[in-house]
């Protein structure tokens, strides 16, 4: 197996970089801890209560969301925020406990669907409320109605919502 060689430094010398000022960094960090910290603190109580990571929750109920509880992978991968290979492997563990069935797409056989089971739709059920808890107690509850706001503004300019991500 060969590497490849390390990329070659830039030529922009450090001084021609705008570097960031205390208010600024503050920034920066805030929105950095808050994706990397938080979505293994709200995955916690969704593996303590039923095995399950916050990938594979996220990934039940967009198909729960869906009509006739059935999504494209392809679909699925996008809105899941993962690669279709890894999707492909937490279904195929879906499908081992009886939670999705996959089937060719009847109007495009290029496609595979995903369909969330009745057993799948009962641990979407099961598990909802403690996720949405932990959504409350984690992102929801400290924040005021205007901070709320101002959240979704900032998402919104930072175009990190799923409808910003549409290919």
């Amino acid at each position: 197996m060969s590497s490849s060689p390390p990329p070659e430094p830039r030529d922009e010398p450090a001084e021609d970089v705008q570097w960031l000022d205390t208010e600024e960094k503050d920034a920066w960090t805030g929105v950095i801890s808050m994706a990397v910290l938080l979505p293994g603190r709200l995955e916690q109580p969704l593996q303590r209560e039923f095995g399950i990571s916050l990938f594979e929750y996220l990934t039940l109920s967009h198909i729960s969301e869906a009509p006739e509880r059935r999504l494209r992978m392809s679909e699925l991968a996008f809105l899941a925020n993962g690669s279709l290979s890894r999707l492909s492997n937490v279904v195929k563990r879906f499908e081992q406990r009886g939670w999705v069935e996959r089937s060719p797409d009847p109007v495009d056989g290029r496609y595979t669907l995903a369909r969330l089971t009745d057993a799948g739709y009962d641990i979407v059920l099961a598990a909802a409320p403690t996720h949405v808890r932990a959504v409350r107690e984690l992102v929801i509850d400290p924040l005021t109605a205007a901070d709320r706001r101002a959240l979704a503004r900032i998402a919104a300019k930072l175009r990190t919502r799923p409808a910003d991500l549409a290919p």
